[in-house]
């Protein structure tokens, strides 16, 4: 379960997930660049000029913040991002606080995914499925509305 608040200062953002125990990242947790190849879960926020900001959270304590300005053109400039994860058994928990700043302008789209699992057994799994023959996350267009 992934819930977002937004404000006049930013997102804030909680979430609750299955902890499937992966290998974790073999650094301390930071602002990790691969973050998708661990136990991870990612929420794209978009607008309707196809911006678009990708966050993903680890249970290890890892997080990754990407700013587009259309399909996979990313922006430059880091995202003013908090986030602190903990493990409670089966299950992890995670909040995260973005701020106003590090937001495209008007967002009304979005969707969420989690992805678990080594080799043959990675699982790709998204709120609102999108097409195509393989995971893309990158369709800021095909995003429900809120």
């Amino acid at each position: 379960m992934v819930s977002f608040t937004l404000n006049a200062v930013g997102i804030a953002v909680e979430m609750t997930f299955p902890f499937h125990d992966d290998p974790a990242p073999t650094v301390a947790p930071c602002r990790l660049g691969n973050l998708w190849e661990y136990e991870v879960v990612e929420l794209f926020l978009a607008n309707e000029d196809g911006h678009y900001l990708e966050l993903e959270f680890g249970p290890h304590g890892h997080f990754l913040a990407l700013l587009f300005s259309g399909i996979r053109q990313r922006s430059p400039g880091e995202i003013a991002l908090s986030f602190h994860s903990e493990r409670n058994g089966d299950h992890w928990q995670g909040r995260a606080h973005i701020a106003s700043s590090s937001l495209p302008a008007h967002l009304t789209r979005a969707n969420a995914y989690a992805i678990h699992g080594q080799g043959e057994n990675r699982r790709y799994l998204a709120a609102f499925p999108l097409p195509g023959p393989r995971p893309d996350f990158h369709q800021p267009h095909r995003f429900p509305r809120w």
